[in-house]
């Protein structure tokens, strides 16, 4: 039975929308315990496509940690694209 996987930026982006922000450290931990999968690096990609789509906005707090905060009103041009990865 093939089960339909749901990208991990959607399951990434609600949880940061239910916490309004958070650390690069703890998206990953939580994704992770969700059953997701994702390596520091996916992390990475994950939240440059956030950010170029303009959905976060990502600031270092210190040498190896970032914040990460959902942008609350995006423009409608800076929607969740529906394509498959």
């Amino acid at each position: 039975m093939n089960s339909l996987r749901i990208p991990i930026r959607y399951t990434a982006y609600e949880w940061l929308k239910d916490k309004k922000s958070s650390t690069d450290g703890d998206l990953l931990e939580a994704l992770n315990k969700n059953g997701s999968k994702c390596s520091p690096d996916e992390l990475d990609k994950l939240l440059m496509q956030l950010e170029i789509l303009g959905l976060v906005t990502i600031r270092w707090v210190s040498k190896d940690k970032r914040r990460v905060e959902v942008v609350e009103h995006p423009t409608e041009e800076a929607k969740l694209p529906r394509v498959s990865e």
